[in-house]
């Protein structure tokens, strides 16, 4: 048997590790968030540097004041990863046609109506032409919800809908502490904030839909076709951050109040960041808030069918699909 040359054997030595670091290199990843404790999960994931710690590259970190604002941001090329409401993202899927998979939840629950109590005592009183409501754009989680509310109380659906004033969380609750608005249609942390100014709740989503899924860590289908052991480790961190914010509730409100600052500061458009700068964010304002939802990876594909059915039958979305095209539960496992 021949033997091979020194020069060829010490090439051979030297390949083999590069070819097994350029396996393990880290894959660029762009991320999008709402500006919400619903992404309580990926805030203290950054914040305690646990995607660095798997080895997950973030190119891009950015926060939305909507969902249906971080949609529209899913269609960029650079943009991966969101931690997103559930509805905006159905509504991304079916009809903006953005090839995503939902991987996993981060919560359920976490929307409320809060009312002015002095003006608002009933859901009925929601019918009175005084009463001015507030609420995000079509087609956003608390919207659904204010569809739904009109459903199971049987309201007036033009009396309500054509009296609603529409605008950003942030900006609801800037116009609650303004006494412009009487009753609010809003997610968390927002629902909670109003309560500083005198409002109450009324209702939260565990009325309205019991079992309610808030927001889903999404990717796209070519992140999972391409490099699946990064979308494995993406659902391993949201699960100890999960874990660790369940077992340390004053500490992740903490975080999530440090974070939300800087988010608010840096991150935000600008005339979101002015909006949110005359609204203080506290950690006794946050674990409050915190405490209203049920922070959980589990999905219940029932839940996310039910949802794009009441979806598609309000005029949502245009198709209505099964719930095995846009979830891709194996990472659970």
């Amino acid at each position: 048997m021949k033997r091979l040359p020194i020069f060829l054997v010490i090439g051979l030595l030297v390949l083999i590790p590069i070819v097994g670091w350029a396996e393990r290199a880290e894959v660029p990843i762009g991320m999008a968030i709402e500006f919400t404790d619903h992404a309580a999960c990926a805030y203290i994931s950054q914040d305690k540097g646990w995607f660095e710690e798997e080895g997950l590259k973030l190119t891009a970190y950015e926060s939305y004041v909507t969902g249906m604002a971080l949609a529209a941001a899913l269609a960029r090329g650079d943009i991966q990863v969101a931690y997103i409401c559930l509805v905006p993202a159905i509504n991304a899927y079916a009809n903006a046609g953005v090839p995503i998979k939902i991987v996993a939840g981060t919560h359920k629950d976490g929307y409320a109506l809060v009312v002015n109590p002095g003006k608002v005592k009933a859901i009925k009183d929601l019918e009175k032409p005084d009463i001015r409501i507030g609420c995000v754009q079509v087609g956003a989680a608390t919207d659904v919800l204010l569809r739904k509310t009109i459903d199971k109380y049987g309201l007036n659906q033009d009396k309500l809908l054509n009296k609603i004033k529409r605008m950003n969380p942030p900006k609801q609750v800037l116009a609650i502490k303004m006494k412009q608005l009487d009753a609010a249609f809003l997610p968390e942390q927002w629902a909670t904030m109003a309560e500083e100014f005198g409002f109450k709740m009324l209702l939260t989503s565990q009325d309205i839909w019991p079992e309610m899924q808030g927001s889903v860590l999404v990717v796209k289908e070519e992140l999972i076709n391409r490099h699946p052991e990064m979308v494995r480790k993406l659902v391993k961190v949201t699960q100890r951050a999960t874990e660790w914010s369940n077992q340390h509730p004053h500490e992740a409100a903490k975080v999530m109040a440090r974070q939300l600052q800087v988010a608010g500061g840096k991150i935000f458009p600008a005339e979101a960041a002015e909006v949110a700068a005359k609204l203080e964010i506290t950690p006794e304002v946050l674990l409050r808030s915190m405490s209203r939802m049920k922070y959980t990876i589990d999905i219940d594909p029932k839940v996310i069918q039910e949802t794009v059915d009441y979806m598609a039958g309000i005029g949502y979305i245009r198709n209505r699909f099964n719930t095995e095209d846009i979830l891709d539960l194996r990472f659970l496992k």
